[in-house]
C-alpha cells in the first residue's frame, strides 16, 4: 500500500481533532467584531489582553486548582487500587476469581450518569456534599473497570519466568509487585493515568450534583458560569476554553510515548 493511502485516514482524524482546537486558540486572540467576520482565519490584530485578563484573575486559578486537586487524587487512588487488583487477578489463583473479575468488568456497561440519583443520595448520607471526596471517590469507582482491564492485559504480557525466579529467591507477592512489576509497567501506568486524568478533568455532571458552592467549582462548571457572564463576548469565552484545556493537552503529549507502548504492550513482550 502506498504511504499516502496508509497515512491519509490518520491525517483526516488529526485534522478533525486539531482544527477545532486551533480555531479556539486563535479565536481567543481576536476582537469580537473580527471573530464574527473572520472566525477561521488568523487574527489581523492579536488581542493578547483577552488571555492576560483571564490569567491575571484569581477566578481562573481557583478553578484550575480545584480541577487539579480532584483529578490528581482520582489518578493516584485509581492507579493504586486498579494496579493491585489487576496484579492479584494475574498472579493469584483463588476460587471465584473469574466471577469476581467479570463482575467488576460489568462496570463498563453502566456510565455514572445512569446512577446519578442514588449516587447523590449516598454522597449526601455520607456527608460528602461540597467536598472533593464526594467527586473523587465515585470517579475512582467508575474508573476501576477500565483501569483493571488495561492493567491485567499488560501484566499478563510480563514473562512468567520473572515471577518464578523471584519466588525461588524468596521474593513474596508484594515485593515482586513493588520492585519488579511496577518498574516494568511505566507505559501502562502512564496510559491509565492520562485516561483517568482527562476523564476527571472534563467531568461535568458529577461535580454539578455534588458542589453547591462556586468556590469548589471545577473548570467545566466555571466555564458555564463564565459563559453566562460573558454570553455575548465569545472571544473571551474562547480564550477561557483554550486556557482550561491546555493542562490536559500538555499531559497527553508529555506521556504520548508511554501511552503507545502501554496500549500495544510491546515493550516487554517476549
Amino acid at each position: 500500500m502506498p504511504p499516502i493511502l496508509r497515512y491519509t485516514p490518520l491525517l483526516l482524524v488529526a485534522l478533525v481533532v486539531l482544527v477545532p482546537m486551533l480555531v479556539t486558540v486563535l479565536g481567543g486572540f481576536k476582537s469580537l467584531g473580527e471573530l464574527r467576520v473572520n472566525p477561521f482565519g488568523l487574527p489581523s490584530d492579536w488581542e493578547w489582553k483577552n488571555y492576560w485578563d483571564i490569567l491575571s484573575g484569581g477566578r481562573y486559578w481557583q478553578l484550575m486548582g480545584n480541577s487539579l486537586i480532584i483529578a490528581s487524587l482520582t489518578v493516584v487512588l485509581t492507579l493504586i487500587v486498579s494496579s493491585m487488583a489487576a496484579y492479584v487477578f494475574v498472579q493469584v489463583r483463588f476460587f471465584g476469581s473469574d466471577f469476581l473479575l467479570n463482575y467488576i468488568l460489568l462496570g463498563l456497561m453502566f456510565p455514572a450518569a445512569t446512577a446519578i440519583l442514588p449516587l447523590f443520595i449516598k454522597i449526601r448520607d455520607l456527608g460528602m456534599l461540597d467536598t472533593y471526596w464526594g467527586v473523587v471517590l465515585p470517579q475512582v469507582a467508575f474508573g476501576l473497570a477500565t483501569s483493571i482491564l488495561l492493567f491485567r492485559n499488560y501484566f499478563k504480557q510480563l514473562p512468567g519466568e520473572l515471577f518464578e525466579a523471584a519466588l525461588i529467591d524468596g521474593c513474596g507477592y508484594f515485593r515482586f509487585f513493588w520492585h519488579i512489576t511496577l518498574p516494568l509497567s511505566k507505559p501502562i501506568l502512564a496510559t491509565v493515568a492520562v485516561i483517568v486524568f482527562v476523564a476527571s478533568w472534563n467531568a461535568y455532571l458529577l461535580p454539578l450534583v455534588v458542589f453547591n458552592r462556586d468556590t469548589l467549582y471545577t473548570w467545566p462548571l466555571g466555564i458555564m458560569a463564565y459563559q453566562g457572564e460573558y454570553s455575548t463576548d465569545w472571544n473571551l469565552v474562547l480564550s477561557f476554553i483554550a486556557l482550561t484545556i491546555l493542562p490536559a493537552v500538555i499531559i497527553f503529549f508529555s506521556a504520548q510515548k508511554h501511552i503507545v507502548a502501554g496500549l500495544t504492550s510491546g515493550s516487554v513482550k517476549g
